[in-house]
Parts: C-alpha cells; sequence; structure tokens
C-alpha cells in the first residue's frame, strides 16, 4: 500500500502564507512526480503545481510567482510554499503522486486526503 500524508493547511487572512506538505509512505520503488491540486467548492479539480523527479515544474498560471513547489527526494516529500494568498486560493488541496511500487509494476498515481486552506479576513 501507498499513502500520502498531507499537512499545512488552515485559515489565513489575504496576503498571508502558508507551507503544505506531503510524505508519501509504503511500498514504493520510484517516483515519477509529485504535485499539487485544489478543488474548491461546486469546482473540479485542478493542477496547481507538480516536480518530475528529474526536476522539471509547471504552475498554473495563477499561482506563478506566489507559490513555489519542492521536493525532498530522500524522504518522498513535496511541499507547496504559499505566498501573497488571496480568498481565490481557498480550496481542498490535494497531493498527487505518480510513482511505480515495483520494477515490474505498472505506473499509479496516488491521492492523499485532502487539506483546507481557505484564504479569509
Amino acid at each position: 500500500q501507498v499513502q500520502l500524508v498531507e499537512s499545512g493547511g488552515g485559515l489565513v487572512q489575504p496576503g498571508g502564507s502558508l507551507r503544505l506538505s506531503c510524505a508519501a509512505s509504503g511500498t514504493i520503488f520510484s517516483i515519477d512526480s509529485m504535485g499539487w491540486y485544489r478543488q474548491a467548492p461546486g469546482k473540479q479539480r485542478d493542477l496547481v503545481a507538480t516536480l518530475t523527479s528529474r526536476g522539471g515544474s509547471y504552475y498554473t498560471d495563477s499561482v506563478k510567482g506566489r507559490f513555489t513547489i519542492s521536493r525532498d527526494n530522500a524522504n518522498n516529500t513535496v511541499y507547496l510554499q504559499m505566498n501573497s494568498l488571496k480568498p481565490e486560493d481557498t480550496a481542498v488541496y490535494y497531493c498527487n503522486a505518480v510513482l511505480y511500487r515495483s520494477s515490474r509494476s505498472s505506473r499509479a498515481n496516488y491521492w492523499g486526503q485532502g487539506t483546507q486552506v481557505t484564504v479569509s479576513s
């Protein structure tokens, strides 16, 4: 089994900062990428940022310059530093990992349980 455990969400005022963490554990052979998605009430789940094992990164336009994704490969952990937060960043944030559980397994997609981020005064 593979588990993704997130932490770091909460309530913050506009302009504030939060740092999300996600640790992957269990039977993991290698990780292709780790990233963050978010889902606001009544909306679909959208990609926020992702980081590949080779160091390539992607950010959705609305967070560029404000959010930074980073990864600790040795501990299978991904972070999302969120600065200059806006009310429109309010959502449940989900960690995602694309990984192989063994050298013979297929690539698989795993999700964390989600952590609430609320930006409000």
